[in-house]
């Protein structure tokens, strides 16, 4: 369920004071006006240090506003990069948040802290604060506690109060303890007078006692880290608390004479008679499970019996909500064998409040048992955020393949399995492209080429030995020209591949035909020391001769071209603007201060969410507050809307659009279709054609006149470069037909192909050219379709082969959306870098209209390690990067008004919040928009 705003105490300054007097918790303010504001930023830390204990997430504003709300009020964060207040720039430094707009004194910035305390515990508060105004006046600035019960009653809680003024950061301190634990807690501060700025530099809330929390029996997020929520996880109590699922269960001390022995402890439980995959053991964990706490599972498994010696063993958790919605989470999988015990390890949250919780193992094939000894559910360690890696000599530019150019004949290179190389002329004597601006200093390529000859493998090929000359965590670029002798009698996929320990990592792919040389390109990064590293190029069918000229693998300058990117985001994202302002005497106003912030850059910004994530009041707070778009990750697919025939499912979706309408978010419809078969429900692919036919058309007419006019974008028919389940059982037409009929449903709605590997030259099914070749046939057919969608599920990405992409599918003159955007590294910092590479190449392309990030939360995304935010809601690295960049992209300037009453800037698109003040002291408050256009945009102001 979305989070409801705290509503505003209905409380007046004397109130506040008067709960004052009556609290014990009262602490005397302590007053730090002898430290200069030069010494308080090289020793603020220190006077108030962050425990490993703090309660409150992003407690230095890092994250921007992540986790804080405003009560009643605006409020920013600001550093030196988005510049000061005005006043306050020559005395303040670092970052801190402004709380403006205040109307009431009890009007400021808050953290819901519920899941994070506990009864019987003493917490301590400090925090730093200033405030903004009229000069030589302090006020009280107050920390409270506001207490919400389930009856609806609310009580406030005095916590420490210090005096504040224009001069000086303050030290508050103070101190609290619950009795008894509310339903909702709420920390906050406030205090200082209407139309006063409050300024928070910190907020650190730490518990006084945390061995406190070991005999709160796991209450609140700091129980004790070994308490394990399974009960009698090893056995050693028979059978109890344990059950079969579909199937029946059985205690051993040995199997098979004494060859299965308990991996720890004297017992083991084994299922028995299991007639389907999802049989298994269970255990029932209700009551025990804490919502939004990551937990950690272990357990050590392995399967007996039905001669099957390797098999997948699941952990899943399937939970009942009390209006009986159920929710399966897969947990962890592992491959299992009947030789040993292996361990089986994952990590789980719990978005809402389940009336039911159940977890169990299930996978192998029916007649196979699963054994379990030791399943841990326990509370996740925190991972200590990772360093950014030390790369030194990093020689960007510069091409590690020995003999590229083929001077030396075939030296450093070897064949790659029973071929032969020689060395011929006639190739490109240019750089490949997409090499061309990332690649150092260079010569011309010689025009020689090695020339691979009798190939009996698709795999031989030519190689050379890269190990000593790569680095890890460096992003390297791979470019080369190939082409295909005249044996070909069809197109042929070349790829250039590296075997790294003796895993295949891709390089790059291109198709070739046999009328010339082609560009190939793509990338790659190692992030594990390797052994051994060989780089191949391969492909072409046996018996077909292979060329390869100029191959270059080289480390790639990011921030290089993020300069050059910077400008060109300028030409594209910003317009001239010309404000104009008239006044019945307009001397008035010459030399009057204006100062412009931009509230929101107009933009898409979006992300993929799930109904599951809405029980959570984080994940919907992060959401709405730093995405303008949404798409529904999985709940308005066809096997989640109607996963048997005629028994519909759209109360999932209805939710969702509930909460994206009621916070202005607008919509992709992904998707109505999917190509792949393992998506088509199995009713479906039973049917006979005239039948599927009919499906389709209820499936179009069902979905599109229930949600007219509500989804600005719909993913039509998803992957149709790399499957084709719906064209092979219902002919060539059927794509172009449901392009029609959805258009002619909801005209409205701009119709989009939607398809993966598009933009990293990872894939020959789904190059630039072949997606361009796609689209048209599609149009030829009579296809209305209005949009391209570039998933961007990528790895290791280089802008230059990005742009090259783009700009390929620019010219079929279509709006450009990444729509499913996700980037993976285990180094959060590495993680970082590959989105501002996804994010600035996309806003910086005039074609692209838009970003769909496919997910921001740990364990609710389908990609490892692609999360911004972690499980319990601190903002890592990559979510830091992501804020920063929307920082970035917002114009926030000051200045005067001319003697033409005319004050201009340049600005990002977008919506704006204008302040005047006269020299008379005389305000205006008004708001304006900043549409895209290339002439200056003027606009008049009347004051």
């Amino acid at each position: 369920m979305e989070k409801s705003p705290t509503k505003a105490s209905p409380v007046k300054c004397e109130s506040v004071q008067a709960e004052e007097s009556r609290d014990t918790t009262k602490m005397p303010s302590t007053s730090n006006a002898d430290i200069s504001s030069e010494n308080l930023n090289n020793g603020l830390n220190s006077s108030c240090s962050t425990p490993a204990t703090n309660i409150i997430h992003n407690h230095d504003f890092s994250g921007g506003l992540h986790m804080w709300h405003t009560n009643s009020c605006d409020a920013f964060v600001v550093s030196e990069k988005a510049g000061y207040p005005e006043g306050l720039s020559a005395k303040l430094s670092g970052r801190y948040a402004v709380i403006t707009n205040r109307k009431e004194c009890w009007q400021g910035l808050e953290q819901d802290i519920t899941d994070r305390v506990s009864t019987g515990s003493t917490y301590t508060v400090c925090a730093w604060v200033r405030v903004s105004g009229n000069q030589g006046v302090t006020n009280d600035v107050l920390a409270t506690l506001k207490l919400e019960y389930q009856e609806f009653s609310v009580s406030y809680l005095f916590i420490g109060r210090t005096s504040a003024s224009i001069d000086h950061w303050e030290k508050l301190e103070g101190t609290f303890s619950l009795s008894t634990m509310p339903h909702r807690v709420i920390f906050y501060l406030e205090g200082p007078s209407p139309g006063i700025d409050l300024l928070i530099r910190s907020v650190v809330v730490s518990c006084h006692s945390p061995s406190q929390f070991d005999s709160q029996g796991g209450t609140g997020p700091f129980f004790d880290g070994d308490e394990n929520i399974v009960q009698n996880p090893r056995f050693d109590d028979g059978l109890n608390n344990w059950s079969g699922r579909g199937c029946q269960i059985a205690l051993h001390d040995s199997m098979a004479d004494g060859k299965v022995l308990p991996m720890a402890g004297k017992f083991f439980g084994s299922t028995a008679n299991r007639t389907d995959n999802w049989n298994g053991i269970q255990q029932e964990i209700s009551g025990r499970l804490k919502r939004k706490i990551a937990y950690e599972v272990t357990a050590f498994v392995r399967i007996f019996g039905n001669n099957v010696i390797t098999a997948d063993v699941r952990a899943t958790l399937w939970l009942q909500a009390a209006d009986l919605r159920e929710q399966y989470i897969g947990i962890a999988s592992v491959q299992a064998t009947d030789k040993d015990w292996v361990q089986l390890r994952g990590k789980f949250l719990v978005n809402g409040s389940p009336s039911k919780a159940v977890i169990y193992l299930e996978g192998p094939p029916r007649g196979t048992d699963i054994l379990l000894n030791n399943l841990v559910v326990k509370h996740a360690a925190k991972v200590p955020p990772a360093s950014p890696p030390v790369i030194e000599d990093a020689a960007f530019g510069v091409n590690i393949i020995a003999n590229s150019n083929i001077i030396d004949g075939t030296k450093e290179w070897f064949p790659l399995g029973n071929c032969n190389l020689s060395v011929a002329n006639g190739s490109p004597r240019i750089i490949p492209p997409m090499a061309g601006d990332s690649l150092g200093a260079h010569q011309p390529l010689s025009g020689r080429y090695i020339l691979v000859t009798n190939r009996s493998q698709t795999w031989m090929g030519p190689a050379q030995m890269i190990t000593d000359k790569l680095k890890l965590y460096l992003t390297y670029q791979v470019s080369a020209w190939v082409r295909i002798g005249k044996q070909a009698t069809r197109p042929q996929s070349i790829n250039i591949a590296l075997g790294v320990d003796g895993q295949w990592v891709n390089g790059g792919q291109v198709e070739c035909s046999a009328d010339g040389w082609h560009e190939i390109g793509g990338s790659f990064r190692i992030e594990k020391q390797p052994a051994k590293v060989m780089v191949y190029v391969q492909g072409p069918e046996a018996g077909v001769d292979l060329m390869v000229a100029g191959l270059q693998i080289f480390p790639v300058d990011r921030h290089h071209r993020f300069r050059r990117l910077k400008l060109q985001t300028d030409k594209i994202r910003k317009r001239d603007v010309i404000l104009k302002f008239t006044a019945s005497d307009s001397t008035t106003l010459v030399g009057s201060m204006v100062k412009i912030k931009q509230t929101e850059n107009s933009f898409p910004f979006g992300s993929c969410i799930s109904r599951s994530n809405i029980d959570n009041e984080d994940i919907v707070d992060f959401f709405t507050k730093h995405f303008n778009w949404a798409v529904f990750e999985n709940e308005l697919k066809w096997y989640w809307t109607e996963p048997q025939q005629g028994n519909f499912n759209y109360k999932d979706a209805d939710d969702l659009l509930s909460l994206c309408t009621s916070h202005n978010i607008q919509l992709r419809g992904h998707c109505i279709f999917w190509e792949s078969e393992a998506a088509v429900q199995s009713w479906i692919r039973a049917l006979p054609k005239t039948d599927m036919m009919k499906a389709v058309q209820n499936r179009l007419m069902g979905l599109i006149t229930r949600y007219k006019g509500k989804f600005k974008h719909y993913d039509v028919n998803n992957e149709m470069l790399h499957n084709s389940f719906f064209q092979d059982h219902l002919g060539n037409e059927i794509r172009a037909n449901m392009f029609r009929t959805a258009n002619q449903l909801d005209p409205q709605a701009t119709l989009f192909v939607n398809d993966y590997s598009i933009e990293d030259g990872c894939d020959a099914r789904s190059s630039p050219d072949k997606y361009i070749q796609h689209i048209l046939h599609l149009q030829e057919q009579g296809a209305p379709v209005g949009g391209i969608g570039v998933q961007g599920h990528i790895s290791s990405p280089v802008g230059a082969v990005v742009s090259s992409a783009l700009d390929k599918l620019g010219i079929l003159g279509l709006p450009i959306w990444l729509t499913e955007l996700d980037v993976s590294s285990e180094n959060e910092h590495v993680r970082a870098d590959d989105l501002e590479v996804m994010l600035r190449e996309a806003f910086g392309h005039p074609a692209v209209e838009g970003v769909m990030l496919w997910g921001f939360w740990e364990l609710f995304m389908s990609r490892d390690n692609g999360f911004l935010v972690n499980a319990e809601g601190g903002l890592n690295e990559a979510g830091k990067r992501y804020v920063a960049l929307k920082q970035e992209w917002l114009t926030h300037t000051h200045g005067y008004i001319n003697e033409e009453a005319e004050f201009e800037f340049r600005g990002f698109h977008g919506s704006y919040q204008l302040q005047l003040v006269t020299p008379s002291k005389h305000k205006l408050v008004n708001t304006f928009v900043v549409d895209q256009g290339l002439d200056p945009l003027v606009i008049s102001i009347n004051f």
